[in-house]
């Protein structure tokens, strides 16, 4: 298992960074696309559609809704990102009190739309930062948040780990593990700054600081609230993995289920804020 992991690693890294850095503003939407229809197939099977046809059509319908807002002005990207915000605190809720809230969930109906919610802000999230200045090391710097989080969270839980984050969704994962990732990413932060006041020539005054410092927190807990989700429609469905696409890592989903929550709120904040967040 190790070693598929690792092999799969291997092959998914440098594919990945390859696309953020190399690929222009319109093949990279269709690359980040590609990723989110195959993981609108693997929601599909977490929603409860067994039949093959059923989850493409629904991946085609992902695909069609990504192009309705990118050529035909269907709905408005920033509004996107903001629908996104509301949906992420209704997510919060559904982790916190589950499973009281089950009844509002379980059906199928509203599990694809709960994957609409999760998939095509992830989308949008990563199309508008592209459209920054910085923004490949803009959507790296959130890659590593994200990466950053699990590290301390798994190295944290499994040493000082004793109280259960949510027990019935993720028995595994603890307050201390989730203490540990805030404390890694806040030390990401302080060390992203630096770079953008040493290695890019920026000199972020205290405001600038502080927004940085917050919203890397905020979204290392949002991603948090992405990995949990999915967690807990999994546990419903009665399965481990969204998928066996990628060998010893289980599904796309697994792979970008916290980047579906932090990659649209961290759009989101830089579209509030402006580009002062960080210049």
């Amino acid at each position: 298992m190790l070693k598929q992991r690792i092999l799969t690693a291997l092959v998914l890294a440098p594919i990945m960074i390859g696309g953020i850095f190399y690929l222009p503003l319109g093949q990279f939407k269709l690359f980040i696309a590609a990723i989110v229809t195959l993981g609108a197939w693997e929601w599909a099977n977490l929603s409860g559609i067994k039949m093959q046809v059923g989850r493409v059509a629904y991946a085609g319908i992902i695909a069609a809704l990504i192009w309705l807002v990118e050529f035909e002005g269907f709905v408005q990207e920033v509004d996107v990102l903001y629908l996104a915000f509301a949906w992420w605190i209704l997510a919060f809720i559904l982790v916190a009190l589950h499973p009281k809230l089950k009844s509002l969930w379980g059906s199928a109906p509203v599990r694809l739309l709960m994957g609409l919610a999760i998939l095509l802000p992830m989308w949008v999230g990563f199309v508008q930062i592209k459209s920054y200045p910085f923004n490949d090391y803009l959507i790296m710097y959130v890659m590593f948040v994200v990466w950053g989080a699990d590290v301390g969270a798994y190295f944290a839980g499994r040493t000082f780990g004793k109280h259960k984050l949510a027990p019935s969704v993720s028995p595994g994962k603890t307050w201390e593990g989730v203490y540990g990732g805030l404390l890694v990413t806040f030390l990401m932060a302080l060390g992203g700054g630096y770079l953008l006041e040493s290695k890019a020539g920026l000199s972020l005054d205290l405001t600038q600081w502080v927004l940085l410092v917050v919203l890397t927190l905020a979204i290392t807990f949002v991603s948090v609230v992405g990995d949990l989700i999915e967690s807990m429609v999994k546990r419903h469905r009665g399965i481990k993995d969204s998928s066996h696409l990628l060998p010893g890592h289980g599904g796309v989903m697994d792979r970008i289920d916290s980047m579906t929550a932090a990659l649209p709120m961290f759009a989101l904040a830089l579209s509030v804020f402006g580009w002062n967040l960080v210049v």
